[in-house]
């Protein structure tokens, strides 16, 4: 991992800060009062189910699009101030690549248009794609041209990086030496945000977790606070009597799983479930018992976010509407 050329990491304010920041497209509320900081050198996910508004958010923190209300600020400065600096680089889901340009060439296009690049073979080791730096760029596989967009994004060395699902259409071998490749960043003092489906890469390479629903922030917790703020534990057993009705009568059960004889529970009270199924007629053998990981411990927060009714529209809503349908227009 090279040093950063040209502009030190700044330690005087946060990497991101969201005050009060909202947006909506039309009656669509896609986000409402997101508030965070996050300081230099944390690597951030943010999750959330689709339409969430994690890719309305990422547009925001980037300058693509203007907030409603509220104000987005990168170590101090407005977005587009910051992009225009060189301290933020962004590898995003949409955009295409120059489709009959070799790789090597595509990346030094970009380094010649680059105010304080890194070097190029820097640029290449970085992103993994010094074996393919001789091929053509349509003929690459998704998970190569995920590696080239990432190549692009750290042509300035950025002081902040910013991941639309980054290791969309990558093997697992990709992925590992992907996230190998973030933790020395964060490790330099880069600071990572990045949305991401796959919840092990969260767990495994997060510091924090974000997660959105319906457009508000749900959550905002480590990744080991998280899976136990839930509350819940899993519990694995084998029964041939079990049946899911009686299952899902017992004490503290929210979740019950059965598969021929296979059973599982998410429970709210290990204890009390436990001595029911000791003192009832299942006979549970193996029973193990185990804390959720960070896949359910989402699931179970966004079920229940889902199952509370939907606050009701503000005027601030009504005056923004038409303001969002313009701001979009303008956009496009």
């Amino acid at each position: 991992m090279g040093s950063v050329i040209g502009h030190p990491v700044s330690q005087r304010a946060p990497a991101i800060s969201a005050e009060d920041v909202s947006k909506r497209y039309g009656e669509v509320r896609a986000v409402a009062g997101l508030d965070f900081q996050v300081e230099p050198g944390q690597a951030v996910g943010l999750l959330g189910p689709n339409g969430a508004g994690k890719s309305t958010t990422l547009d925001m923190l980037l300058g693509l699009i203007r907030p409603d209300s509220g104000q987005v600020r990168l170590f101090g400065l407005r977005p587009s101030e910051a992009i225009r600096e060189g301290r933020v680089g962004a590898m995003l889901q949409s955009g295409g690549l120059m489709p009959e340009v070799k790789v090597r060439d595509l990346i030094r296009l970009v380094h010649r248009l680059a105010r304080r690049p890194l070097p190029i073979p820097e640029i290449m080791r970085q992103a993994d794609i010094e074996d393919i730096g001789g091929h053509r760029v349509d003929r690459l596989s998704g998970g190569q041209r995920q590696r080239i967009r990432f190549a692009l994004a750290i042509v300035e060395d950025p002081e902040l990086i910013v991941l639309d699902e980054p290791t969309a259409g990558m093997d697992v071998a990709a992925r590992n030496r992907f996230w190998e490749n973030m933790r020395a960043q964060t490790r330099a003092g880069r600071t990572l945000l990045f949305a991401t489906h796959y919840m092990e890469e969260a767990d495994s390479a997060a510091d924090r977790i974000l997660v959105l629903h319906q457009g508000r922030l749900l959550a905002d917790s480590t990744p080991a606070a998280m899976k136990a703020r839930t509350g819940l534990r899993r519990l694995t057993f084998t029964s041939s009597t079990a049946a899911l009705d009686g299952l899902r009568r017992l004490p503290g059960v929210v979740e019950a799983q059965l598969r021929h004889d296979s059973v599982e529970l998410h429970s709210s009270d290990s204890d009390a479930t436990v001595e029911a199924l000791i003192h009832g007629e299942l006979r549970p053998r193996d029973l193990e018992i185990t804390g959720l990981g960070l896949e359910q411990a989402y699931l179970s927060l966004t079920a229940e976010a889902a199952a509370e009714p939907r606050a009701p529209r503000t005027d601030f809503d009504r005056t923004h509407s038409d303001r969002a349908n313009s701001d979009k227009e303008e956009v496009r």
